[in-house]
């Protein structure tokens, strides 16, 4: 019995972030200044701080500059979009992220509005969201965009390919679509209302499984030698004795990877890119601030 092929995220984010480092040197000679990169993060969320802190690191790393914010869990809204429109117009600031989730009495999507579309690294905002849609420069989400990158590094071209993207979140489901629409893919979009799903899913050569349920597809979902890519990251309950449940993606691995021609795992698949095309975006949108031309295809 054959065995899919790994697709492993994190060695591509490493050579990623490789690359960033030194296109990110080239720009201080260039612009006499570092890219910037600022995070802001309300209130005590445990994973939200693991996720910050290396950002952080990350982005100090690549040899940018990373500015970070932490307010309480009971800062107002109006107090956020001050920190925000400061931001937009601190030249030092290339890109900016604010941290989600965000507490409830602050309207998330109010706040990614104030966001200056063109230092809006993490791709929500709506003019990016319009500019990816008709295929124009803009930002995009750093989850589909690193995705779209592994597809890419594995099949090369993926014209006229069969895609099947089962999630429909605005952060990882829609732009997946439109991304691999822009490469001549033939594109579905499923989720949990859809009809015959495992027989959808069975018809595509690429699937992009992101709906947030513990390996929720199985090997007969899955076309033979079809590329899969696992965005999921679930715990699952701690086995008898241990205090941790074990990571798990939205695919049943060991099931799949009977089938399929290749695949991500989890941990170690798309979840390293994310950082690594936060990075990526942020020395992008440095180069467009600063009218500095970067051969973005390289990156």
């Amino acid at each position: 019995m054959t065995t899919a092929a790994v697709i492993d995220g994190k060695a591509f984010a490493e050579n990623l972030r490789a690359r960033i480092a030194v296109a990110a040197a080239q720009f201080e000679v260039h612009a006499g200044r570092k890219a910037g990169l600022a995070v802001v993060l309300v209130g005590e969320d445990p994973a939200s701080q693991v996720y910050v802190r290396s950002k952080g690191k990350q982005t100090v790393a690549a040899g940018m500059n990373s500015f970070e914010y932490k307010l309480d869990d009971n800062t107002s809204e109006g107090a956020l979009l001050d920190v925000v429109e400061r931001l937009n117009a601190d030249p030092a600031v290339d890109g900016i992220l604010v941290q989600l989730p965000l507490p409830s009495h602050i309207d998330e999507q109010k706040v990614i509005a104030a966001i200056n579309p063109d230092k809006d690294v993490d791709g929500f905002h709506v003019v990016n969201s319009g500019r990816l849609s008709v295929g124009l420069p803009g930002f995009v989400p750093c989850t589909p965009l690193g995705c779209l990158m592994l597809l890419k590094d594995r099949l090369g071209s993926l014209s006229g390919l069969d895609a099947v993207v089962i999630g429909r979140s605005n952060i990882v489901g829609k732009p997946m679509a439109a991304l691999l629409i822009a490469e001549s893919c033939t594109v579905t979009v499923a989720h949990s209302r859809t009809k015959d799903l495992p027989e959808v899913v069975k018809r595509a050569d690429i699937v992009v499984a992101a709906v947030g349920r513990a390996e929720m597809v199985k090997a007969d979902w899955i076309k033979p030698g079809a590329t899969v890519i696992d965005v999921g990251i679930n715990r699952l309950p701690p086995e008898p004795g241990s205090d941790k449940g074990r990571l798990v993606g939205d695919v049943d691995y060991a099931d799949v990877a009977k089938v399929a021609g290749a695949i991500t795992p989890v941990p170690g698949g798309v979840g390293p890119m994310t950082i690594a095309v936060l990075l990526r975006n942020t020395l992008v949108a440095a180069h467009r601030n600063a009218g500095i031309v970067l051969d973005e295809a390289a990156l």
